[in-house]
């Protein structure tokens, strides 16, 4: 069914009165000093390993979303809302942004410059994921794009945008981006709230919103989507009926696809992927709306599938990954999943250590860097083995967990 255009000054209105109830300060954030509090590394406590030292580095980017490192060591990280790309190089902050980035809009809430990812075999060529300004009746509304480029020193050349989402975002949508071994990019649209009249994005079959996306590298749906051959479905969708997936990572020893999912009170998940499965937003959801009254009337039905991990309170779940690193042995295994705020308090944000045995289950979880309350969208284990996550704050940072070193 296709979408109307919403009336514009009716959605302003909306995310304005949304902004003002469950927003603190800038975008959403605590008001906390975080220029002091990365000042210098701090100790942490971890239940079965001891003392973690956090690390931070490139102190200053503005509200960082998204990261990826490169074979040489340097970092790229997204800024969501200024539209900047910025290279870390030997752990510090280069002082000029990356050249070359495409136009963002940033003008409606939480819309701007989203995920990265590096091509797998030559990681100089960069995709983005991006909010774009498109005309609908005469009204400035916005959708998601992906560009490819190439990085050449510190500018991108060559930028070619090669996918455009059907629908309309709202300023609501993550795309996170990942690559799968075999070189196929998953990009991840997510769907829209209820109360804005855009619900039904995520089990609509006709628009990219609400749903988890394959294509090869030329923003082409890849050859075996599951819905390749469909007269209903767009041939890019790989899963449905998501709300806002902003973390993926494939599992250690299965192989399996799992991704983060935010639901707006309550009921944000863990999933495992399967090639065309329907996740259920909103038809059967364990989350409550913001206002407070059950999304769906049931948990489950027929022809869904049922989360691996569910959070009550409400996390706001952001980036996640799998430790098999060697820097924190305790924790190998362990799935890490960046919390930007717990039960809608502000200044909650943390990252959650979930540990399993030897069946795959989950025997017990653990809330890391609640002390310091940051905004966390992105866990990722980099390639010198440590795991590093990003504080989503107006003045963040990357922050690196490793052991402390030993006293002389």
């Amino acid at each position: 069914m296709p979408h109307k255009a919403m009336n514009t000054a009716v959605f302003r209105t909306a995310v304005s009165i949304w902004i003002a109830i469950f927003s603190v300060g800038g975008h959403g954030q605590s008001e906390r000093d975080f220029e002091s509090e990365f000042a210098q590394p701090r100790v942490i406590r971890s239940s079965d390993t001891g003392d973690i030292l956090v690390v931070p580095m490139a102190q200053g980017l503005a509200n960082p979303f998204d990261l990826a490192f490169r074979n040489n060591g340097d970092i790229l990280v997204t800024e969501r809302y200024t539209g900047r790309l910025r290279l870390i190089r030997d752990g510090l902050l280069l002082p000029n942004a990356v050249g070359g980035v495409p136009d963002v809009y940033s003008e409606v809430f939480r819309a701007g410059l989203m995920s990265i990812a590096l091509h797998p075999d030559n990681d100089a060529l960069v995709f983005l994921s991006y909010t774009k300004p498109i005309k609908v009746e005469g009204e400035i509304e916005q959708t998601v794009a992906l560009v490819r480029a190439t990085l050449d020193g510190e500018q991108l050349v060559n930028v070619e945008e090669i996918f455009v989402a059907k629908g309309l975002d709202r300023g609501i949508a993550a795309a996170k981006l990942l690559f799968e071994p075999d070189g196929h990019l998953l990009m991840s649209v997510g769907g829209a709230y209820m109360y804005m009249g855009l619900g039904d994005y995520a089990q609509d079959p006709s628009v990219h919103y609400g749903k988890l996306l394959r294509l090869d590298i030329n923003g082409s749906p890849a050859a075996d989507n599951p819905f390749l051959e469909s007269d209903e479905f767009l041939p890019e969708v790989y899963s449905f009926g998501h709300r806002n997936q902003i973390g993926m990572d494939f599992h250690p020893v299965t192989g399996e696809l799992w991704a983060s999912e935010n639901g707006p009170q309550g009921g944000d998940e863990v999933n495992i992927i399967r090639p065309g499965a329907n996740y259920g937003w909103p038809e059967a959801s364990y989350s409550r709306q913001y206002r407070g009254d059950w999304v769906s009337d049931r948990q489950w039905q027929n022809g869904v599938v049922q989360p691996e991990i569910i959070w009550w309170p409400s996390i706001a779940p952001a980036g996640l990954a799998f430790y098999t690193g060697d820097k924190v042995e305790s924790w190998q295994g362990n799935l890490f999943v960046g919390a930007m705020l717990e039960g809608r308090i502000p200044g909650t944000g943390h990252v959650e250590r979930i540990v399993f045995n030897s069946r795959g289950q989950e025997i017990r979880r653990e809330s890391l860097l609640r002390g310091l309350g940051a905004r966390i969208t992105a866990v990722k284990q980099g390639p010198d083995g440590y795991l590093y996550a990003l504080a989503d704050e107006e003045y963040g940072a990357i922050l690196r967990f490793e052991l402390p070193r030993a006293q002389p």
